[in-house]
């Protein structure tokens, strides 16, 4: 049993994914970019080791992702205070709007479907949005 609900709770994963990345095309920035800054954003200033481990590219890969989200003007670069060797990329105020605008316009598409359900499937889909948040918390700590 175990094995069908992972079975089918992956490919419905994937495939509202794949959805809410249609409308992530009005932001006019590459899903790459998209998901880079969205580590950026969420995760505070990181070093581009640790944003290309999180986004599991190499690092020459997250190096030219980077530079197009600076001459995107969606992040920047910065000397590390505590330690001037390093330094962090951390997102601009317009990567924050456009990241921010984004979220708001997949939430809005997923409403716009969510409101079509009666209050007992919109229950259930509030409780396994809570089910669905613990197993991703297990799954980050190991």
């Amino acid at each position: 049993m175990q094995r069908d609900v992972a079975d089918r709770l992956h490919s419905a994963a994937i495939h509202l994914l794949r959805r809410l990345r249609r409308v992530d095309q009005a932001a006019d920035v590459g899903p790459a970019r998209l998901s880079a800054l969205s580590v950026i954003v969420f995760g505070g200033p990181v070093t581009l080791g640790s944003l290309a481990e999180a986004e599991q590219v190499t690092a020459a890969t997250m190096s030219r992702i980077v530079a197009g989200l600076e001459s995107s003007r969606l992040a920047t670069r910065r000397v590390d205070p505590q330690d001037r060797r390093v330094i962090r990329i951390e997102a601009t105020a317009r990567g924050r709007r456009l990241l921010e605008e984004g979220r708001e316009r997949r939430i809005e598409h997923l409403r716009a479907r969510l409101v079509k359900l009666d209050d007992e499937d919109l229950a259930l889909m509030a409780r396994a949005s809570e089910i669905l948040e613990r197993v991703a918390r297990e799954m980050r700590s190991g």
